[in-house]
């Protein structure tokens, strides 16, 4: 096993460090990784080299989960710059952001006896974490503004919260 459990989980994948990845390339390094580390290549190994490739199987799939997901990644990244994220405890926001989410909570509770209204609820959120996404791109990648990153990230997290309360919603209509 040629892996380091100190690289990075984009040198793990032989990615570049940044936000904006292939999702087809990810896909790719990560059933690569996989296959190379999966237990049953180790079945008549030795107890600490089953171990060891039980180990690395396992940071091969948190690799995998964390550059999957935007929000994770863009947090790994901060975290792999220094940044805290501070998503605990610090809740606070632009005011513009703060009225908009408001208004999202609004929404919602005026939708919530309609899966179609749900529905698209749930597309113009799609949208705007779209359109946050493809900031935190720019401010991570392009700018290297790691502050307005951390506030994106924030902001992402809320957005995520919606998302989930939009699919909660829809759920309880249809059970």
């Amino acid at each position: 096993m040629n892996h380091d459990f100190n690289q990075d989980f984009f040198a793990l994948f032989g990615l570049p460090r940044r936000f904006a990845q292939d999702a087809a390339a990810l896909d790719a390094a990560w059933r690569a990784a996989a296959a190379q580390v999966h237990p049953d290549r180790y079945a008549s190994a030795g107890d600490a080299e089953k171990r060891s490739a039980l180990m690395l199987a396992t940071r091969v799939n948190e690799a995998y989960q964390t550059l999957k997901s935007p929000l994770n990644r863009a947090r790994y990244l901060l975290q792999l710059s220094g940044v805290d994220t501070q998503e605990e405890n610090n809740t606070r926001m632009p005011g513009d952001f703060l009225m908009a989410q408001m208004e999202w909570r609004e929404d919602i509770d005026d939708a919530r006896a309609s899966v179609d209204a749900l529905e698209s609820l749930s597309r113009r959120l799609r949208g705007e974490v779209k359109a946050m996404q493809a900031e935190l791109e720019t401010a991570l990648d392009l700018r290297g503004d790691l502050d307005g990153a951390a506030v994106l990230v924030r902001k992402l997290r809320f957005m995520e919260k919606l998302d989930q309360e939009i699919g909660d919603a829809i759920e309880s209509l249809l059970d």
